[in-house]
């Protein structure tokens, strides 16, 4: 398990419900804070604003930095510190949002030259992050594919 993804599981466990638990998690940011804080602003502040903006009529709110876990149940995003660099130093903070995973649609990865953009469709709403490297994206998608292959149909 990635540095990253060890801190975000334990420090989940405090909003976790009897029996939970995570099965995968990263830190992610929503799309183009990269930019914005590399000097790119203008850019990465627009990119910014539309991922807000959709996640808010998802519901679901976003920081910069945050974690994403998610569970059999749901997909939570949490309020973390800043890492360091390689997942080190970060912590749990607070809860920002949890949806049930009948509520998400969609969690998919695309690879970019230095991480990995992520569009979350929750609701009917998309929205786009981004994460590092290092993060662990794509085990998440691939996880959250299983949950809901296993689902019975509605």
């Amino acid at each position: 398990m990635a540095r990253a993804e060890e801190w975000i599981t334990e420090g989940a466990a405090q909003f976790l419900e009897s029996g939970e638990e995570v099965l995968a998690a990263f830190v992610a940011a929503p799309r183009g804070y990269t930019q914005s804080v590399a000097g790119v602003s203008g850019v990465g502040e627009g990119q910014m604003d539309r991922a807000a903006e959709g996640a808010d009529q998802a519901g679901f709110r976003l920081e910069a930095p945050m974690g994403l876990a998610l569970t059999a149940k749901r997909l939570l995003g949490l309020s973390v510190s800043n890492p360091v660099g390689m997942g080190i130093g970060g912590k749990v903070k607070g809860l920002l949002s949890s949806v049930p995973i009948e509520d998400v649609d969609a969690i998919e990865v695309k690879r970019l030259l230095m991480g990995s953009r992520i569009t979350l469709t929750i609701r009917g709403e998309s929205f786009k992050l981004e994460a590092g490297a290092g993060a662990k994206a794509k085990p998440l998608a691939e996880t959250f594919q299983g949950l809901k292959a296993a689902q019975p149909p509605s």
